[in-house]
């Protein structure tokens, strides 16, 4: 899904574009959001026993794994080998010798589940090529944990991966406004609309463009206008949640605002804080203050379907129409239309 829309959403900012360049502390940023979009990694469950598996199936969630229970370890190698797995929960250790013996350029995680909580069999365990080992009898706090561990790091590895991949096409961060980039918006958006569809949650996305920008940079100079753009990026993300919302810059004084699980009322009274929060401080231009006003239009969806065609770019149409009424409106103001689909 993400992969189709893609382009389409870079059709639609292309007039409004330009490339800008990377930044390390911005990259961190746009990593995270990318480790919260992934759906949960694949797993691998080798257990022979049929209780043992039947245990263990149970104690890990959907929401932490998307497992594949094996009895066989002949059976389970092939599977690995057609499809890999980047988490492997086991009690043989002979298979997790032949896991580490193949010769791969991807290696998974490893749980080796024991069936004593001891000293010697985490050795064992952690020789035959385990990362972690954990008893089968621990309790279900820690059990959670463990996999859990294995989860991010799986998680970060697939996020990492897709970074280094996409790195020379795409340019994750404005460096001017340590925010995400336009490349990046393109790119991800639809991963957060396919992630609240996949698990029938709410999503906002809200559009906003500096009043008037074209006369500061007339008036004040380009100078001015870049200190407000490095100042305004991170003045509307210090009003967002912390590693859920995140902010992209798409235009030369335009911002995207992502908000997941965030439905149409509760994204409303986001944008009015944030419109507040831009016309409420000055601004330093050139080390003079600067009052600045945004206009805002927002697009927000209660529940987030399954199946809609074309969904990413219908909400980033919405969210620009309403942006477009409010500056026709007379600026410094919030318009908000709530996307209407079949299913809602």
């Amino acid at each position: 899904m993400a992969g189709g829309h893609t382009t389409v959403i870079q059709r639609v900012l292309e007039r409004r574009a330009h490339k800008p360049p990377t930044s390390e502390e911005g990259t961190t940023a746009t990593v995270a959001v990318m480790v919260r979009v992934l759906p949960p990694p694949k797993a691998l469950l080798l257990f022979e026993e049929a209780p043992m598996r039947t245990l263990i199936a149970e104690r890990v969630r959907p929401d932490l794994l998307d497992c594949d229970v094996v009895a066989d370890a002949s059976e389970a190698l092939r599977r690995f080998a057609a499809d890999f797995r980047p988490v492997v929960l086991t009690d043989n250790l002979e298979f997790i010798r032949k896991v580490r013996a193949r010769p791969a350029q991807r290696a998974p995680y490893i749980l080796y589940v024991s069936e004593l909580d001891d000293s010697q069999e985490r050795e064992a365990g952690l020789t035959a090529g385990a990362d972690d080992c954990v008893g089968r009898r621990v309790s279900e706090r820690e059990f959670e944990a463990r996999v859990g561990a294995a989860k991010r790091i799986a998680e970060l590895e697939a996020a990492l991966r897709v970074t280094l991949a996409e790195n020379r096409k795409l340019s994750a961060t404005d460096d001017l406004t340590r925010v995400a980039s336009r490349r990046f918006f393109g790119k991800h958006f639809p991963r957060e609309v396919e992630r609240a569809a996949r698990y029938g949650r709410a999503l906002s996305l809200i559009l906003c463009d500096i009043d008037n920008f074209k006369k500061i940079n007339d008036t004040l100079g380009h100078a001015a206008g870049d200190d407000i753009l490095r100042q305004f990026g991170p003045r509307l993300q210090q009003q967002l949640r912390k590693g859920v919302d995140w902010v992209a810059r798409i235009g030369g004084e335009e911002f995207a605002i992502v908000m997941p699980e965030t439905a149409y009322q509760a994204g409303v009274a986001v944008a009015r804080k944030l419109r507040a929060a831009v016309a409420g401080a000055a601004f330093k231009a050139v080390n003079k203050p600067l009052q600045v006003t945004a206009s805002f239009g927002l697009c927000g969806l209660e529940r987030v379907p399954v199946g809609e065609p074309r969904l990413p770019e219908r909400i980033l149409k919405v969210a620009d129409a309403a942006l477009y009424r409010s500056k026709n409106d007379g600026r410094n103001r919030v318009t908000a239309a709530a996307l209407k689909t079949p299913a809602t």
